[in-house]
């Protein structure tokens, strides 16, 4: 009778964790919805349901009408005073810190530009903003989720080449020691969002890539990013796809990130070298789509490069989907016909008659935010997550 106890209150957590995160996924889903799809008695739906609107994780509203006879089943959604997730992008140029809540609904935010690249100038804000955001929201902030553009380890920062930065560490940018602080590389969380709420969703191997100053990316399976044995993977810009004579800023020689982005375009157009590539490439892309011939000519020359090493990634990897964000999204915009035919010049022939479809992001800029809201939320949906967030309410 003593083991009983405990592992009927196993059972129900491991119930309350699948509603939760059936909600998470599929926010404003009815109560009709989740019994089928998790398979719940109705009853147990129900009894679920109450505790954790008790425990102020979920809400209900009335669901739109369906036009069928009888009352439309209820929708359950993120509740007002729930779990909440601070998000942070630190790119080349700006860094972005949003709340986001369950569901992945974006909240409050504040963006800025890097005054000063050093990285204690650039941390130092975003100290000072994620505690801001622990102030205003108390006991609900319950993980903190960095997105680097650059390789991460961990917490630490190994190397950022356009920012300049190598072994940086991330620790203490929680004010909080005892809120989980996770990071990772902004294409790969960007990536991870795709597959869960963007164009890659429901689908087995999605690639992402991101094009930004450079390119990052993740294959992702079954909504689980494949980033490798030390989380570093994904650096697919330093693959040596381009001019082995090129010196990139990560210290090889020849990688592909010097092929595609605002370095490649400003080289191909004669300028100099642009202290902001990414501004620079929706210059250049912008002067194309108006009709300029020679900037056409240069996000032409860039969008095959790009389509070349994507076909490369397919061959190797193996994805079902390809998904583009940032530049990547310019590039199929403005130059479809030479990503498109770089991209199956490059498959091997087996793959011509049903290539995986090659397609822009549907989050666009906010993919970044949304992939570490999800990681964070992955945090928080969990047994010790449950417990703790109990222990907030009970104590609030």
């Amino acid at each position: 009778m003593r083991e009983a106890v405990p592992r009927a209150r196993a059972l129900r957590r491991q119930g309350a964790l699948a509603v939760l995160r059936h909600v998470h996924a599929h926010p404003e889903v009815t109560r009709a919805e989740l019994t089928r799809a998790l398979g719940l008695s109705s009853g147990s739906a129900t009894e679920i349901t109450a505790r954790l609107k008790a425990l102020r994780l979920v809400d209900e509203v009335s669901a739109p009408p369906t036009g069928g006879r009888g009352r439309p089943s209820p929708a359950l959604t993120a509740h007002p005073e729930g779990p909440l997730v601070c998000a942070v992008d630190v790119g080349h140029e700006r860094w972005r810190v949003v709340t986001v809540e369950l569901g992945g609904a974006l909240l409050d935010e504040s963006t800025g530009r890097h005054r000063d690249r050093d990285s204690g100038a650039v941390l130092a804000v975003l100290r000072r903003r994620i505690a801001e955001a622990r102030e205003r929201h108390g006991h609900r902030l319950r993980a903190v989720a960095v997105a680097v553009a650059g390789t991460v380890q961990g917490t630490r920062i190994v190397q950022a080449s356009t920012l300049r930065w190598r072994d940086v560490t991330l620790d203490g940018l929680c004010p909080d020691p005892s809120i989980p602080l996770l990071a990772g590389n902004d294409a790969s969380l960007a990536g991870l969002a795709e597959a869960r709420r963007g164009a890659g969703a429901g689908v087995k191997a999605l690639l992402h890539l991101t094009v930004e100053v450079g390119i990052g990316g993740v294959l992702v399976m079954d909504g689980r990013m494949m980033t490798g044995a030390t989380d570093a993977g994904g650096e697919f810009g330093h693959l040596p796809f381009g001019d082995p004579r090129r010196r990139c800023p990560c210290g090889a020689h020849g990688c592909w990130d010097l092929e595609v982005d605002g370095r490649a375009m400003a080289r191909a157009l004669g300028r100099p070298a642009p202290h902001d590539p990414r501004a620079d490439a929706d210059v250049i892309l912008a002067e194309a789509a108006s009709g300029d011939p020679a900037s056409r000519a240069a996000v032409g020359t860039a969008a095959t490069a790009l389509g070349r090493g994507v076909a490369g990634l397919v061959n190797a990897l193996d994805p079902a989907l390809v998904t583009l964000s940032g530049l990547g999204c310019g590039l199929i915009e403005t130059a479809p016909e030479e990503l498109g035919s770089a991209y199956l010049g490059g498959l091997m022939s087996f793959r011509h008659d049903d290539p995986p479809p090659l397609l822009a992001s549907t989050l666009r800029g906010d993919g970044t935010i949304i992939g570490g809201a999800e990681v964070g939320f992955d945090a928080i949906l969990t047994d010790e997550g449950l417990e703790s967030w109990s222990a907030a309410v009970a104590g609030a």
